[in-house]
């Protein structure tokens, strides 16, 4: 049950991320911005690096590169989610794997991740975002939050 689970969280998470990412592809072109709130705009962006665009100028014109390493972390993520048996962790690793697999399906899709959530204050602006990469943030406070209410010891992958 606990797999079916962690199966169904990876999944719900990839897919709520690219269902929320066609709606902005279809509402908004690059460049354009439609203010959502004080604070937050839709912002269309394509990101070559990773989070936050870190990374960008190295993986430029390198999706399948930037895929690649993506997955493999994905992978272990995932299995680190199977072996557990913590509840609350294998809720944040399947936000992480789900978060990613989002990332992925962009970079193989179109050979960027589509961002578009852009957070500001005055002069003061986020880099531009997206749902994987919330999904991914939350899965990490999740994770911390269950290794210090546990008080887990080992790491999770020293599991037999």
């Amino acid at each position: 049950m606990k797999a079916a689970l962690t199966i169904f969280g990876i999944a719900a998470t990839a897919l709520v991320d690219q269902a929320t990412k066609a709606v902005v592809l279809s509402l908004i072109s690059p460049g354009q911005v439609l203010p959502v709130l004080p604070g937050l705009d839709l912002a269309l962006s394509f990101n070559e690096g990773a989070s936050f665009g870190m990374m960008s100028n190295l993986m430029e014109g390198r999706p399948l590169l930037m895929a690649a390493l993506t997955s493999a972390l994905a992978l272990i993520f995932a299995v680190m989610a199977f072996r557990s048996d913590n509840r609350f962790e294998r809720t944040g690793l399947a936000l992480i794997v789900g978060g990613a697999l989002g990332n992925i399906i962009d970079r193989l899709r179109q050979g960027a991740v589509t961002d578009f959530l852009s957070l500001y204050w005055r002069d003061w602006h986020w880099p531009t975002f997206n749902g994987a990469d919330i999904a991914i943030t939350l899965g990490a406070l999740i994770i911390l939050i269950a290794m210090f209410t546990t008080g887990r010891k080992e790491p999770l992958l020293d599991r037999n």
